[in-house]
């Protein structure tokens, strides 16, 4: 008995001293998990850019796969500046109006600000402008087109976040304080990125042969490597668990659902245009393929945390559609979209957002909320699409957004870049291209 008396009281002390902290223990380890899943989910949003710049880099000419690249690259290089210095203050700063933040610019590392979450919205801004990059690709200025992706960057899309997810610091915006449901960013995010794009279109034009003078008819200009596509896609597709799943900025329960119907909705966005060939007379096309997927993923976006399963399949599915029905669209007006972006990220965006009103979970096909959804995905177009036009318009105006016609057949990599992707395509070919704004050249092929 006497060995037992000595060991009973300090057993009682251990035993107590835990339970007094062990709140505060548990929150401490919350708050670290919680940290650790953000910077590590603006990790999978940053691989995005690679799966972005090899999908587009495929889906063009081999002549300008470098051009492709450095617009994917800059993008990030640029655009975190612009958002860190501008773009995380118009969005997440104090939002006494409810329509644009007001304080944290140009950000120290004294502020009362979480870092980590200023770095995961940083890799969304730089995808909202990375979807105009492929869009416009084979035919648009690196000077002009990089200044517009500031101002998308720098102002555009951080506004009208604003609206729906500021507030980080005080303040409620507007769309929000009504019951606008955009988890991840299928307006916020794609749709916003894809007006800018469609103005950057109807700006720019099309590519020279892409439609026929005549009958107006569109002619097919593919891309040069369908591997890189079917790369980004998968890249992509990772990339959206990070998207979507480090939403919830929370490393607990809640992201097992949203990533399940994240990938639920990729499958069947893909099914749709497997089905679709299977039972109908197109070919089934890789591309195609590749982008429901990226459809099914742009729809979930909106409403992945607040669908059960079965509907996430659902909106997938018909993601898949509205991206072949809006691709088609597109070609009857004589847009030149390069990858149809706007077809997957505009379109199945603003169908994703409708259907997380929709298919809420616990209350479904609730009359208020589907018209306030509605009033947030005309809203984002017409903010989108009005200023990025005008954006665009002034870089066309004053700076050049076109690029030259002899640039354009020449390749983006030799006139804008003075490099060449692929030397081995132009082995037989020998001409002297001018290395814009400079009196150097580059020649290419052989000379012998």
């Amino acid at each position: 008995m006497k060995k037992l008396l000595f060991p009973l009281p300090v057993f009682g002390l251990f035993t107590l001293w835990p339970n007094l902290s062990y709140a505060n223990d548990l929150d401490l380890i919350q708050n670290n998990l919680n940290t650790i899943w953000i910077v590590a989910a603006a990790g999978l949003v940053f691989f995005m850019q690679a799966g972005f710049a090899l999908l587009e880099a495929g889906s063009s000419r081999a002549k300008n796969s470098v051009n492709v690249m450095m617009k994917n690259y800059t993008d990030v290089c640029i655009g975190s500046i612009a958002f860190w210095a501008i773009g995380y203050g118009l969005m997440f700063g104090m939002n006494s109006t409810g329509f644009f933040g007001e304080n944290h610019f140009f950000i120290k590392l004294t502020e009362d600000v979480d870092l980590g979450f200023v770095l995961f919205q940083t890799m969304f801004a730089a995808t909202a402008a990375t979807i105009c990059s492929g869009a416009l690709a084979e035919r648009t200025q690196f000077r002009g087109y990089i200044i517009a992706s500031i101002i998308i960057i720098g102002f555009i899309y951080p506004v009208f976040g604003s609206w729906v997810w500021g507030g980080a610091h005080g303040g409620t915006p507007w769309l929000a304080q009504m019951g606008f449901v955009d988890f991840a960013g299928s307006t916020v995010v794609h749709s916003i990125g894809a007006w800018c794009a469609l103005a950057g279109i109807m700006i720019v034009g099309s590519r020279t042969g892409r439609f026929d003078p005549n009958t107006g008819e569109a002619r097919e200009i593919p891309g040069h490597n369908l591997t890189l596509v079917a790369l980004g896609g998968f890249i992509l597709w990772l990339g959206w668990f990070g998207f979507n799943g480090g939403s919830t900025l929370a490393g607990d329960e809640s992201v097992g659902p949203i990533l399940l119907n994240t990938h639920l909705a990729a499958t069947a966005g893909a099914g749709a245009i497997i089905l679709r060939s299977t039972f109908g007379n197109p070919p089934l096309l890789l591309s195609d393929t590749v982008n429901g997927s990226l459809a099914g993923l742009v729809g979930i976006t909106a409403g992945c945390a607040s669908m059960e399963p079965l509907y996430a399949l659902i909106t997938g599915f018909v993601s898949g559609w509205v991206y072949l029905f809006a691709k088609s669209l597109m070609l009857q007006f004589k847009l030149d979209d390069v990858v149809n972006a706007v077809a997957v990220h505009g379109f199945a965006g603003a169908w994703g957002t409708l259907a997380a009103g929709l298919f809420y979970m616990g209350d479904m096909f609730n009359e208020q909320r589907i018209l306030v959804q509605c009033l947030g995905i005309t809203v984002a177009f017409l903010w989108a699409f009005l200023l990025s036009f005008l954006t665009y318009g002034i870089v066309s105006l004053f700076i050049g957004l076109r690029t030259d016609s002899l640039h354009e057949q020449r390749g983006l990599d030799a006139t804008e870049h003075a490099e060449i992707g692929y030397p081995e395509f132009h082995e037989h070919a020998t001409y002297t291209a001018n290395y814009q704004n400079t009196e150097s050249t580059i020649q290419l092929g052989k000379t012998g």
